[in-house]
């Protein structure tokens, strides 16, 4: 600070005092040394010691709290050496006559005044680097009253008041509480100049009342100088303007306005390949664009040529640096705030354009979480080359298809070679299909097989499956459009569309020229074409009307029925709901039905020409449930937790508690008109979501948390103090855009269907003269060694199986693997020219062989110790298991017929495609986790979800959920039990459900053997979570249980102290009179068809004050004591809930 030139000067204190930021650190340290021997009050040599130093290597901060926390509770030192008693340093002998003047109280601590010279003065204003101060004349005649000043100037200011005030009384010999006072006073001004928000001290303040702002508020949070001013949207060298769209750009372009690109600038070195074209620049200056600002020299020198009055006269040298004007081509960064995920920032290439805003590609829009509505964007630009290449891969992959109709007929391509393909139709006339101009833009060889939106799923099996009356398979086959209509489910960013593949197969700069090609075609087809939508395609026929009309007027009766049942106290709660619960859930279920019936009428009305059919078919916008609501209806769903009363006024004519029509469901068409009452729960759907807005900060925390977690080039997962997160990124090392959703071929097939179709069956001659070449049919059968070789090749598969069939019991084969193995097959088989119907000449033993040579090579997790080799087992696992399914001898000469060549092809495609796919080193992956929770959590609801049913119960989603997981909530808002049923009950669900009577808590079933316990549901209901007495005493609330029976209900006497579960710690609060362990027994309902249980004939025993007999249960718990006998049980009473 001493060479910053905006500061004049330091305060020098006349005593020193503490530093308010390093006084929890320093009270810290001081508590774990001895007062005495200055030694460490634990023992060096303690293991919990060098257990420390191990666990927090390269972690001052963390070993600090750890060792406090260790020698918190330490009153004994454990240094081991003397205590020393003495302190202080020797004084100087000497006579001195003291008078009265000469003599007064002395200093507070006098022995520690050797210790000012370790304490540094607060030099927030150091001195001048010159001994003669500088006289600095006023801007401005000197005002008749005291010009504003800072919050810091005043605060610097007391302090300067009562260090001079501490100077003099420390002279004049002050008494010592005096001095004390104005050190006391000294340290405030201080230490609230750092931080006036110090809890336990009053706030400094203006005359106003206002606190004043000290250093650290102006430093943290939000509005601080870090993130408001050195990460906030308004800094320099950067230009913040409107995006606007232009579909004339290339998908990775940014058009930036002239002014901007004229002030911009970009330090470009000086080489004897551009010396001619810098010195032009630097010839036109800075008045002409495109020009130059500035030349550095090599030694430094900085040249202005703003200023400069002849810049053609001044030369360049190799090694000089010009900074120039942007021009087109160079590479920017263009950012969107807030940056919710990484494609709001991306580089792009400068395209410079007249008038004021960015533009940006229409595909693009979306990816920032923008609109072409207005909202701004930065752009800065790199001053160096460094991160130009750096910036360059991010702009092209996973970019959504045109907001525009994709359609068939395209009618300009600018990348046309003049050849013209040949005429799908000849005669009357030549004419050309969409599907040959698409072709023309396909990049390379791809091949994909995908489905338009409108395909219905029967015909993908049956005999006909490879027919398709309504053209809605698409086949690109060897970069050719075979079939198909092509809509934003084949070119979209959904994983295996055309887009994924060639990004995966051609590389960044193909896709980006294919989307290039893509929209510049259909920029040509709408000036020709055009789209519209009338209000003719948003009337329905006479018919479809009428239908939608008795729909509405029966679903309104529906509701006014419910709306009746409720105020006459008829609607019966279903189970694990309260009775305004279960109205709403039967509102809903009604208008959602009717929703559903008016969507699916208005929808079946639709003409194959209807434009807005055809917009959403496509993909362009909208959706079915648009159609619905134009054509059919819009029905307002319910407004879940709100109360009329509390959080609805009254004056939109709610009655209070009541249930209302107006309230609960709401219909009409879009384009009609809508009553004021109508519009509210359309206000209230907009306030949630602004809601939803507040809840940003939980991605804020996870990026803060997680923004240093990065790839090593050791490939594990580190953050920024080489702690090792995981030892491979996702646990098997690969990038999250380099796999696909892949099918496991031998995890769902019965044992007949696995075995025909993954064994070689060597034994029939016959197939295997029809699959091989003859001499391979010989060899097979005249050798022993290559049928041992194919039997276990197929054990193999057979144990992948059972691993398969372990590691996924539900049967769900779809899983996320690189290197699509069909289709790189279906590459080869294209690329070699593969005739299905000729014998192969691949030898069955060479694709065993093949495939074990290959699965050695992927490597992910390099070593030969054991924990290694099982890092690296884990994480090719399941891509060796699918490699030998997809790769087998019997698939690869009989169903794929694969050369040897072509195998050969195969096997070092596989290599090459899984190794590109291993996470790069340098990858951000912390803030790209963080972003990827963060993102979607602001999409998400902030309402309790509520089903409905018997199995129901009302669990916390959404966005509240998620911060409970993030906060490890240790109470959360909805608890259950999971209860682990025995016996016949585990696999019955019938017998496992349990009958409480209404209004009580439920059981809720699933078929592995869990029931799970809810929470009470109101008054008036016998609780499973409460204690029913025996005695007729009240209720004593209990924890919920793990219970290892089938016993759900539990009946205990109010009096005792059970010890149902573990002969361990009783959970219920211990009762006043000594009783014997006993055990329980619990009368449950017997389900429909099953006889009634019989009483109980153990020996119960009695409590002294309890008038009745106690149940009991043959499940008794251990005990060493004796009952007295009881010959039955008596009858099983409850008490009502006190919730």
């Amino acid at each position: 600070m001493t060479e910053c030139p905006g500061h004049f000067g330091h305060i020098e204190l006349a005593k020193p005092v503490f530093h308010v930021g390093f006084l929890g650190k320093t009270m810290k340290i001081l508590r774990c040394v001895c007062f005495f021997c200055s030694k460490l009050l634990v023992d060096a040599n303690n293991p919990k010691i060098k257990d420390i130093l191990g666990k927090s290597k390269g972690q001052p901060k963390k070993r600090l709290t750890h060792v406090y926390d260790l020698c918190k509770g330490k009153n004994i030192c454990e240094g081991g050496e003397e205590m020393d008693h003495k302190f202080g340093v020797e004084q100087p002998e000497g006579d001195e006559d003291l008078t009265k003047e000469k003599v007064r109280t002395p200093p507070f601590y006098p022995p520690l005044t050797h210790l000012y010279p370790l304490y540094p003065p607060i030099s927030l204003l150091p001195s001048l680097p010159h001994p003669i101060n500088p006289l600095i004349p006023p801007l401005s005649p000197v005002p008749t009253l005291s010009p504003p000043r800072d919050d810091l100037t005043h605060k610097l200011a007391d302090i300067v008041k009562i260090n001079n005030q501490l100077r003099r009384n420390e002279q004049n010999g002050a008494a010592a509480h005096v001095i004390a006072e104005d050190v006391k006073l000294l340290q405030f001004h201080v230490a609230t100049m750092v931080d006036n928000e110090l809890p336990g001290l009053p706030r400094a303040m203006q005359k106003s009342g206002r606190p004043l702002k000290s250093l650290k508020q102006r430093l943290k949070g939000k509005e601080g100088r870090v993130r408001g001013n050195l990460m906030g949207k308004r800094v320099d060298f950067s230009a913040r303007t409107v995006i606007t769209p232009d579909p004339n750009l290339a998908i990775d372009q940014v058009g930036v306005p002239r002014s901007i690109a004229a002030n911009m600038t970009f330090a470009e070195i000086v080489t004897p390949f551009n010396i001619d074209r810098l010195q032009e620049l630097v010839r036109r200056g800075n008045s002409q664009y495109p020009g130059a600002k500035y030349i550095i020299r090599d030694n430094g020198d900085r040249i202005d040529l703003r200023f400069h009055p002849k810049p053609s006269d001044l030369h360049l040298q190799t090694g000089y640096k010009v900074e120039r004007h942007m021009c087109d081509g160079d590479i920017v960064i263009f950012n969107r705030q807030p940056t919710l995920h990484k494609m709001s920032m991306m580089g792009h290439r400068v395209r410079i354009l007249p008038w004021s805003t960015f533009r940006l590609n229409l595909r693009y829009l979306r990816r920032p979480k923008t609109a072409p509505n207005g909202p701004k964007m930065a752009l800065r630009s790199p001053k160096r080359l460094v991160p130009v290449p750096q910036t360059l891969p991010v702009a092209a992959p996973q970019v959504p298809s045109l907001q525009g109709e994709v359609m068939n007929l395209l009618m300009f391509l600018s990348t046309w070679d003049g050849k013209v393909p040949q005429p799908a139709i000849l005669k009357p006339r030549p004419l050309w299909t969409g599907k040959q101009i698409f072709s023309l833009i396909i990049p390379g060889h791809i091949n994909c097989i995908r489905t338009h939106s409108t395909h219905p799923d029967d015909e993908d099996s049956g005999p006909y499956k490879h027919i398709s009356p309504g053209d809605t398979k698409v086949i690109v086959e060897n970069g050719e459009l075979i079939m198909g209509i092509l809509c934003k489910k084949s070119l979209g960013t959904s994983a295996g569309s055309l887009v994924h593949i060639s990004y995966l197969e051609m590389g960044h700069d193909t896709t980006r020229l294919f989307y290039s090609n893509i929209q510049t075609v259909i920029n040509n087809w709408l000036l020709i074409e055009g789209h519209t939508i009338g209000i003719g395609d948003s009337i329905a026929d006479a018919k479809t009307y009428q239908d939608i009309q008795n729909t509405i007027k029966k679903a309104k009766q529906d509701v006014i029925e419910v709306i009746e049942k409720a105020h006459n106290n008829e609607l019966e709660p279903t189970p694990g709901n309260t009775l305004r619960q279960t109205f709403e859930n039967q509102v809903n279920r009604i208008l959602n039905d009717a929703r559903d019936k008016t969507g699916s009428s208005a929808q079946k009305s639709l003409s194959e020409y209807n434009n807005f059919k055809s917009m959403v078919v496509s993909g362009a916008k909208g959706s079915k449930i648009n159609i619905s609501q134009v054509r059919g209806g819009c029905f307002r769903g319910l407004l879940w937790g709100l109360e009329v009363g509390r959080r609805i006024s009254v004056g939109f004519g709610m009655v209070p508690g009541g249930f209302c029509m107006p309230l609960w469901g709401l219909y009409g068409r879009l384009w009609w008109w809508w009553a004021p009452r109508s519009t509210f729960p359309r206000y209230v759907g907009a306030l949630w979501g602004l809601r939803g807005l507040l809840w940003r900060y939980i991605q804020r925390r996870l990026i803060k948390s997680m923004e240093s977690v990065m790839v090593k080039y050791d490939a594990t997962v580190r953050n920024s103090i080489n702690q090792v997160v995981q030892l491979r990124y996702g646990e098997d090392g690969l990038a999250g855009e380099s796999v696909e959703f892949q099918n496991l071929a031998t995890l769902k097939p019965s044992n007949k269907a696995f075995e025909k179709k993954f064994k070689f069956d060597y034994t029939n001659e016959r197939a295997l003269r029809r699959t091989l070449q003859e001499e391979l049919v010989k060899d097979i059968l005249s050798n022993a060694h290559i049928q041992n070789e194919l039997e276990r090749e197929f054990e193999k598969m057979r144990e992948d199986r059972e691993v398969l069939r372990v590691i996924f019991p539900t049967g769900d084969s779809k899983v996320v693997l690189p290197c699509n193995l069909l289709r790189m097959i279906w590459n080869a088989q294209k690329i070699f020219h593969i005739n299905s119907r000729l014998p192969s000449d691949l030898h069955p033993v060479k694709v065993v062989e093949g495939v074990k040579e290959l699965s050695r090579k992927l490597v992910i997790v390099n070593g030969e110790d054991p924990l290694s080799r099982q890092a690296q087992e884990n994480a090719t696992l399941l891509f060796n298991i699918h490699l030998r399914s997809t790769l087998c001898s019997r698939r690869m000469v009989e169903e794929f017929r694969l050369s040897g060549e072509a195998f050969d092809w195969l096997l070092g495609e596989i290599e090459s495609k899984f190794n590109q796919a291993i996470a790069h080193p340098g990858e951000m992956v912390g803030a790209l986790a963080a972003q990827s929770l963060g993102e979607p959590a602001t999409q998400m609801t902030l309402n309790t979800f509520h089903y409905a049913g018997v199995s129901a119960k009302n669990v916390t989603l959404g966005v509240p959920r998620l911060k409970e997981l993030i906060n490890i909530s240790k109470k959360p808002k909805t608890p259950s039990l999971t209860v682990f049923l025995l016996g016949q009950s585990a696999r019955d669900a019938e017998r496992a459900k349990v009958g409480v009577p209404r209004g009580g808590c439920t059981a809720s079933w699933w078929p592995r053997g869990f029931m799970s316990l809810r929470s009470c549901g109101g008054p008036g209901a016998s609780c499973p979570r409460c204690v029913p007495t025996a005695c007729g005493g009240p209720a004593v609330p209990r924890p919920p249980l793990f219970v290892p029976t089938r016993v759900l209900v539990l009946s205990l006497c109010s009096h005792l102290v059970p010890s149902l579960v573990s002969p361990g710690p009783s959970p219920y609060r211990p009762c006043a009179i000594p009783v014997s362990p006993y055990c329980l027994c619990v009368p449950i309902p017997a389900p429909p068809g099953h006889p009634v249980p019989s009483p109980c004939p153990h020996p119960v025993p009695t409590s002294p004050s309890c008038p009745r007999t106690v149940p009991a249960s043959p499940h008794r718990p251990p005990t060493d004591s004796v009952s007295p006998p009881r010959t039955s049980c008596a009858a099983w009473s409850t008490r009502r809930c006190a919730r």
